[in-house]
């Protein structure tokens, strides 16, 4: 056996024992119980011994378990050390480094992030571009691009990290609510006026209406007025002109704000999903490596927070 294969489920090992059951565990490590469950089978198999005993309500450690599990907690700290130790000595993030963003996104989410992290990192020269086509990064030389959309399928050359999907909701302007009254049903809502993101091509995006479980069915709507940048749109709802539907990290000052009020929750969905792409070949680079760890922990897109949270 290949000397790496021998560390492979020590951490969900770790994790479950530490946690008493594979739901802790799973929702510890971001995995499936399923994928927790395997891994522990697959180790135990490998080890030929048993390392839990599973009742009804809880796993126990056997005698083995208990062994292994000492060494296995020694075996990972000493692994993080070697990591803290070689990041210690690892060169700082320098030299120019070329972005590409989405253009409203880019503005009001991923800019902030990355001036932080140019005021955090002095010697990177951030190249910052804004643009909503899907760029070629090997072509254009870029380090790192956030994307919006695609199919989520990606050449060789590229390495990409998933942060998320869009959540999409339909808003007003209270005033708009006020002389119109508000929507108590998707009938009533198909209804009113829509406020849609258009396309150069003359087209309007429709509105995406959840079905519970069911994927979003996609709804074409008569326009009150259509835009084809985000923000303006986002203004023309703000201003009363319509109802519309745009994802939380549009709005969410809006909404945080009270100018713009959700409408049937209940209907909010997925949108696009958001990308970190960076070139393969240059992912050993530190100041790659330094803006992609900084990205997947700010850009990560998440539910809008109660105003208690």
């Amino acid at each position: 056996m290949h000397a790496t294969e021998r560390l492979k489920g020590l951490d969900t090992f770790v994790a479950v024992a530490e946690a008493g059951s594979f739901t802790a565990a799973s929702l510890r490590l971001n995995l499936t119980n399923s994928a927790v469950g395997k891994s522990i089978a697959r180790l135990e198999e490998r080890l030929g011994s048993r390392l839990f005993d599973r009742t009804t309500r809880k796993l126990v450690l056997t005698d083995a378990g208990n062994a292994f599990l000492k060494v296995c907690v020694r075996v990972l700290e000493e692994l993080e050390g070697a990591e803290r130790e070689l990041c210690a000595h690892r060169p700082a993030p320098a030299g120019p480094l070329r972005v590409n963003l989405p253009a409203t996104f880019g503005r009001l989410r991923a800019l902030p992030a990355l001036l932080d992290f140019a005021t955090a990192h002095p010697q990177v020269v951030p190249h910052i571009a804004f643009t909503d086509r899907f760029v070629d990064l090997v072509e254009e030389g870029l380090d790192l691009v956030v994307r919006i959309g695609g199919d989520g399928m990606w050449p060789a050359a590229l390495a990409h990290e998933y942060l998320g999907s869009e959540e999409l909701v339909f808003c007003a302007a209270p005033a708009y609510l006020a002389a119109h009254g508000e929507p108590a049903s998707v009938a009533e809502l198909l209804e009113r006026d829509a406020v849609l993101y258009g396309r150069a091509d003359g087209s309007a995006s429709p509105w995406l209406l959840a079905t519970g479980d069911g994927p979003a069915v996609r709804q074409a709507m008569a326009a009150r007025a259509v835009f084809g940048q985000a923000e303006a749109q986002a203004a023309a709802v703000e201003a009363g002109l319509g109802i519309a539907q745009m994802a939380t990290w549009l709005v969410q000052a809006q909404l945080r704000a009270g100018t713009l009020v959700p409408i049937l929750p209940a209907l909010a969905t997925d949108g696009l999903p958001l990308y970190l792409v960076w070139q393969r070949s240059r992912q050993q680079s530190p100041k790659v490596q330094a803006l992609v760890d900084h990205l997947r922990q700010v850009l990560a897109i998440r539910p809008l927070p109660s105003d208690g949270a």
